[in-house]
């Protein structure tokens, strides 16, 4: 691992001085910290995190490997790694390398020797900025100005597939079920293969006349990354569906854009919700889950229509994480219900998912 000293500059002038680890480059991007004790392979593989920088709370990372079986995505999608320790010498049976090594090879560059506490409480406090990983401060007044222009853009159509494919279960289909890739986790079609669905996996930029062709018996709206508002394509497609009344279940970014094409609103949140222990409320029975969580920006409860109703609020402060559309077959969340970061509190809505498409009214 590197001895090469490197820097973190924030946009509010603070900077932080640390070491390189993976690959040794300048980047900008958007700092957010996530909470999670645990899955940093899935953090390091999930598209949402396009155009970020991310910081990791808990101080030791790296300590079981590298392990392929576990990653959301092909390769990461963020931009750069905050640790306080990263470990060298992993141990774990299914491990098959070390962190510093897998970063260099997908070209991420980490920063270590941190101290993400004090990092995190600036975050917490002054909100979400922009930051740069720089190998030098000689000038950074012209680093400050960097950071001043840059904005995370066209988050969507930087990830997630190119072209339809599909998967199969291992036995006759229960539904027929696309799934809107706008950045999709692994795990939510292989919730959804596992409970024995047909899943035909589309672009972001596909159009509604194309879903409807693919006569669907359910559509899954995906997670991603980026400013929810910017899909202004991927919004008119969708309203374009609401009419057909398909069974529809949204997660992550596919829980916002459905609430924007009903006519919504989304805010952006001071720092976000990052990590594996979000407890979120159920309205109807004042029953909290532990959530995995990985967003910026929130739906605007109050700007929802007649119809539809919040079914999650966030325990901490009172945000919306649900939304059920009753007369159209159709409900959305924002926490990962396919997230496996030790409660399976909320799996229960793949099921319930599956329950619509076989009983609902098309």
């Amino acid at each position: 691992m590197s001895e090469r000293t490197a820097y973190l500059v924030l946009e509010n002038g603070k900077v932080f001085t640390g070491r390189f680890f993976g690959a040794e480059k300048e980047v900008v991007g958007e700092i957010v910290f996530t909470t999670a004790m645990t899955g940093y392979l899935e953090t390091l593989t999930d598209p949402s995190y396009y155009g970020q920088i991310v910081v990791q709370t808990f101080p030791l990372i790296g300590n079981y490997g590298v392990i392929p079986a576990d990653f959301e995505s092909k390769a990461p999608a963020l931009s750069g790694y905050i640790v306080r320790d990263v470990c060298d010498a992993p141990s774990n049976f299914r491990s098959e390398g070390e962190l510093d090594r897998y970063l260099k090879q997908q070209g991420i560059p980490g920063l270590c020797g941190i101290d993400t506490r004090a990092l995190t409480r600036i975050v917490r406090e002054a909100g979400v900025m922009n930051a740069k990983i720089a190998a030098s401060t000689d000038d950074l007044a012209a680093i400050l100005r960097e950071l001043k222009q840059y904005s995370v853009e066209h988050a969507v159509a930087s990830v997630g597939t190119d072209a339809e494919y599909t998967l199969t279960p291992d036995s006759d289909p229960v539904a027929n079920v696309v799934l809107w890739d706008f950045g999709a986790k692994k795990n939510i079609a292989r919730e959804l293969v596992k409970r024995g669905c047909r899943v035909t996996v589309v672009p972001s930029n596909t159009t509604a006349k194309r879903i409807l062709a693919l006569d669907p018996d359910g559509l899954m709206l995906s997670n991603g990354p980026g400013d929810p508002a910017e899909n202004v394509e991927v919004i008119e497609q969708l309203r374009l569906l609401l009419p057909h009344r398909i069974p529809t279940f949204g997660i992550c970014l596919g829980h916002q854009l459905l609430a924007l094409a009903h006519g919504g609103a989304t805010i952006k949140l001071k720092y976000g919700h990052r990590g594996a222990n979000q407890p979120a409320t159920e309205c109807a029975t004042g029953r909290v889950y532990i959530t995995s969580q990985n967003h910026g920006y929130a739906v605007v409860g109050e700007s929802l229509p007649q119809g539809a109703a919040v079914s999650f609020v966030n325990a901490n402060d009172g945000t919306c994480e649900g939304v059920s559309y009753d007369s159209e077959n159709a409900f959305s969340v924002q926490f990962h219900p396919e997230a496996s970061a030790g409660p399976l509190d909320t799996s229960f809505l793949f099921d319930r998912f599956i329950q619509n498409m076989q009983g609902g009214d098309r």
